[in-house]
């Protein structure tokens, strides 16, 4: 099985800054991307950033320019720097994490995501 925690939530002022960690551990070969959705009340689970092995990100529009999305490898660690945060960045965020296993001497793998259990960042004065 995978773990995911989280940390870095909490209050803050709009116009301010948080980070997001999720550490990842557990059974796995490898980390094929890891990201970070966000579910406001009332409204559907969306995709705010992610980043691949190889190191490529996506970002969603809304928070292009403010987010930074990284990576450690070395401790399975995705970050999710927010800044000049806004009242509509209150949610609760989860991390996301797609890990494979090698399941023969060829090679092949297996894929599986995992969630983490949410966070919740308030933005509000």
């Amino acid at each position: 099985q995978v773990h995911l925690v989280e940390s870095g939530g909490g209050l803050v002022q709009p116009g301010g800054s948080l980070r997001l960690s999720c550490a990842a551990s557990g059974r796995f070969d490898g980390i094929n991307f890891m990201a970070w959705y966000r579910q406001a009340p009332a409204k559907e689970r969306e995709l705010v950033a992610r980043v691949t092995s190889g190191g490529s990100t996506y970002y969603a529009d809304s928070v292009k320019g403010r987010f930074t999305i990284s990576r450690d490898i070395g401790r399975n660690t995705v970050y999710l720097q927010m800044s000049s945060l806004k009242p509509e960045d209150t949610a609760v965020y989860y991390c996301n994490v797609e890990i494979h296993r090698v399941v023969n001497v060829e090679g092949a793998r297996v894929t599986r995501k995992y969630w983490g259990e949410g966070i919740l960042v308030t933005v509000s004065s």
